[in-house]
Formats: structure tokens, sequence, C-alpha cells
């Protein structure tokens, strides 16, 4: 097996938050150009990355066994979320992150965050941060775990949808490499995968959009063999003033059907003025950066 690195455009801008690039599929696009067009055979993503559609020509092959899925702080004198002090600078370009750790503590100062992990981490000393938050499966997976402050709790910071796991991108139609990627699919957490999944692509939501979704599968508390799927969502405003959240379970082959329930409980609750009102935001913000071209 031979491995082509693609940039991508979420690649290639490093100097703007992803919030302010705007568009869906940042880091994939490319990737899944080069698949439609025979480059390449297979692509591997973060499955964050990945937009709540994808092309017609291209399916989900595979989903790995999932890594953590929570959320890391690094910090200066490996001080915990909780002992930070008062008017503390926080890295993240993350919208999802910044609104909740508003949420949580109104008098921190959040700092735009972009590069590599090795960047960001060097960033704590360079920009003088008291600390920076990122996905604890990247970190583990470049072996960076011993920096690690905090694994944040989940009912603090809501993870992004699919975040920790990994997805393998393969086109609808090659009968040759589907059935072998198959076998390195992990069932729970395709379920609770696609399960969020469903959940973001009914909201529509994107990187600019505070969204955060986290689905786990147990054995039922019954006699039987039947699983069943917890899914938690949450919308929120940019600064973290409005947090909407809720939560659903049920059996696990109905985790699409429950993603889209949640959503529409969610819809229900308020965070549909939300989505509107940051949408129009977005709206203006290009409208006003093309009239000053």
């Amino acid at each position: 097996m031979k491995e082509k690195k693609i940039k991508t455009k979420g690649d290639k801008i490093q100097d703007r938050p992803l919030a302010m690039v705007g568009g869906k599929g940042l880091f994939v696009t490319e990737i899944e150009d080069a698949l439609i067009n025979n480059k390449i055979d297979l692509a591997v993503h973060s499955m964050k990355d990945m937009p709540g559609i994808i092309p017609d020509e291209l399916t989900i092959g595979a989903i790995p066994k999932r890594e953590n899925p929570k959320d890391v702080l690094i910090s200066k004198n490996n001080i915990k979320l909780a002992d930070l002090p008062t008017g503390a600078k926080i890295g993240t370009s993350s919208l999802r992150r910044s609104s909740q750790l508003c949420h949580l503590r109104p008098d921190i100062k959040i700092v735009p965050l972009r590069g590599n992990l090795d960047t960001r981490i060097k960033k704590l000393k360079s920009e003088n941060l008291d600390g920076i938050i990122l996905a604890a499966a990247g970190i583990k997976r470049l072996g960076l775990g011993d920096k690690i402050s905090e694994f944040i709790d989940e009912k603090t910071i809501l993870p992004a949808v699919g975040q920790g796991a990994l997805c393998i991108e393969t086109r609808v139609n090659d009968s040759l490499i589907n059935p072998l990627v198959k076998k390195l699919d992990h069932h729970d957490t395709r379920v609770a995968v696609l399960g969020e999944r469903a959940f973001l692509r009914y909201l529509e939501g994107n990187c600019q959009i505070p969204v955060a979704a986290w689905g786990s599968v147990s054995q039922k508390k019954t006699t039987s063999k039947e699983k069943e799927l917890t899914l938690t969502g949450l919308v929120a405003d940019i600064k973290g003033n409005t947090i909407i959240i809720d939560t659903v379970s049920g059996p696990e082959e109905t985790n699409i059907e429950m993603g889209e329930e949640l959503a529409k409980s969610l819809l229900s609750k308020g965070a549909g003025q939300i989505l509107k009102k940051l949408k129009l935001e977005h709206e203006n913000d290009r409208k006003t950066k093309w009239n000053n071209q």
C-alpha cells in the first residue's frame, strides 16, 4: 500500500480561525476529489472533519474503534480547568469549545489557535497562554499524552460530532476495496457516530456553528443481549450565553432516527433561533468581505 499526502484548504490556511474561512469540508474536499477521480483508492479522515453530507459517489467504508472522544486541557504548570486563574487566556479556534468554556467560565479570554499539534503546544509558551484545549485522540495518536493536564468530562465540554473516530472513505462501487476495509469497522463506534452525524446533518451544522454531540452504546439493563444508544446533543450561541442540550436513548438500530429526533428536540427548545441568527451573521460577513474587495 502506498500513502499519498494531500494538502487541503484547511491545511493551507493557518492565519485565520476556521470559522472565519467558511464553507464545509475544509479538510476533506480535495481528498474526496482525488478519490472520486480514481487518483487514490481510499481516504482516511478524522471523522470530526467530515461534513454531514458526503458526495453520492462515496461511502463511509469503515469506522474503526473510537479513541477517547474527550477534549483535553494542556496548561501552564499542569493546572486543572477549575483552578485556572480569573481572566486566564485559553487557546482554541473551535467555536464549540470556546462557547461551552465561556458558558462555564465567563471570565476566561479565548485566544485563536491554529497550526498542527506541535505548533499549538509551542504557542502555550510563545503566546503566554494559561492553557490550550485540544482533542484527546490527536494528542494520544502522536504520543504526546504526557503533556495532558486534564481530560475534560463530556458533561463539561461536549465533544464534536465524531470526535475520536477515524473515517475510511471509499468509492460506493469499489468491489475490491470495500470488502477489505469493512474488516476494520467497529460496530458500536459506527452506531454511535452515525447517530451523531444524523443529528449534525439535520441541523446542517459545520465549523461555523457551535454544535456538539456524543453517543455511547451499552448493554440494556435486562437479561437480553440487545444494546441501546444514548445520544446527547448541544447547540450554543458563540459567546456561550445560551446553551441548549438534550439527551435521547433507544435501541441501537434506531440510531439515525434518534439523531434526527434529538435535533428536532433542540430546535423546539430554541436552537433554531440561534442557528438562524448565526447563519445571518455569517452571510452578512461574507457580503461585507465581498464589498471590500
